[in-house]
């Protein structure tokens, strides 16, 4: 058989395969109506989404999945037409800091799919503030940095708010120099967010040394800018690239290839068990010695992992402090119930912020 051939008939099978597809994803859709129906005719109105659900099935699509395609991969394209098919029953409403094209937003779309209603707010303050008066359904928030560290305005909100973590992003960052410039030497300034310039400071330093910058409130705003100013550029997201049709000059100018952002998704219901689940705590010790020691005991006892703990200032009197802690297992779980009920013994205070499902994608 000829090459021409060859080519025409694996075409024709890439078609019929496409049209399968199609017809399958179609089918799955019409599956998610019939979801949405049942659910109204029994009174629900509201939890149209299921995070721990979704969880099992992206992480069942990544097990089972036999490539060429990686399995991240193939959850992405699924994490997508559930997004789609979910939209049919009822589009959900999220608040991240804005404006569109900011990590936050990146992290939106990762956690939940395109297929959302967005609503991109100023401060974070605003992302609890449109959640707890229903505006949104979920809000996404960034709470620490692998080399920045931990943001602490987010968990300062976390303190005081009735919310509930249900779920995580944990975001790549890869950053980009964007610029309608075509060569690093017609660059003069420099635009993006503080955090950015500090984690590009090596390649600044190398590529655009004599280059001013200029610090503003967030990536897409800095591609905003340079879009209209000659001899500027911006460092921000390749999404951010894409929205403000500016091109990217240089990518992936990060000085640390494993830069990650971890994001958390707050809500207003508490999510069930997913099988391989995180649970964060707020907790306040009394003020004696080994008070820390004793709280996290019961931990350790029963062999209960815990990947942060941070201490913030309680603000209710001079010297006292809130710990955040993120412990393995669903508050649910037999031996994170027990452990919960002993540290509610040895604590001033807990409170439990949430359980929800470990990052999947």
């Amino acid at each position: 058989m000829s090459e021409e051939k060859q080519l025409k008939a694996i075409r024709e099978k890439i078609d019929k395969l496409d049209e399968d597809i199609q017809s399958l994803i179609n089918e799955r859709a019409k599956c998610a109506q019939e979801v949405a129906q049942i659910k109204i005719r029994s009174g629900e109105t509201e939890h149209f989404y299921r995070p721990e659900r979704e969880a099992q099935i992206l992480r069942n699509i990544e097990s089972r999945n036999e490539g060429p395609l990686p399995g991240s991969e193939v959850a992405r394209l699924f994490r997508e037409i559930m997004s789609s098919c979910l939209a049919l029953e009822r589009p959900l409403k999220i608040a991240f800091l804005g404006p569109e094209g900011t990590y936050n937003h990146v992290a939106a779309i990762k956690h939940f799919g395109a297929a959302i209603e967005q609503q991109p707010v100023d401060t974070i303050e605003d992302v609890f503030h449109t959640v707890e008066t229903g505006q949104v359904q979920f809000g996404v928030v960034p709470i620490e940095n692998s080399t920045e560290g931990v943001i602490t305005h987010t968990l300062d909100l976390l303190i005081n708010s009735t919310l509930l973590i249900s779920g995580e992003v944990d975001l790549r960052i890869q950053h980009n120099l964007i610029s309608n410039e075509k060569d690093l030497t017609s660059i003069k300034k420099v635009f993006s967010h503080q955090q950015s310039l500090a984690q590009c400071r090596r390649w600044l330093d190398e590529h655009l040394p004599a280059v001013e910058q200029y610090a503003v409130r967030s990536n897409a705003e800095a591609v905003r800018l340079c879009k209209n100013e000659k001899a500027s550029a911006a460092i921000a997201g390749k999404l951010a690239a894409e929205i403000y049709d500016v091109p990217m000059l240089a990518t992936d100018i990060e000085d640390e290839a494993d830069n990650t952002t971890r994001f958390i998704v707050i809500g207003k219901n508490a999510v069930p068990p997913s099988g391989k689940d995180r649970t964060s705590i707020l907790v306040t010790t009394h003020n004696k010695p080994g008070a820390l020691f004793e709280l996290l005991k019961p931990l350790a006892t029963r062999n209960i992992g815990m990947s942060k703990i941070e201490s913030r200032p309680s603000r209710r009197g001079v010297w006292e402090y809130v710990f955040f802690i993120d412990i393995e297992g669903h508050k649910d779980d037999v031996n994170v119930l027990e452990a919960l009920h002993e540290i509610e013994h040895e604590s001033a205070m807990v409170r439990i912020l949430g359980s929800y499902p470990k990052a999947v994608l």
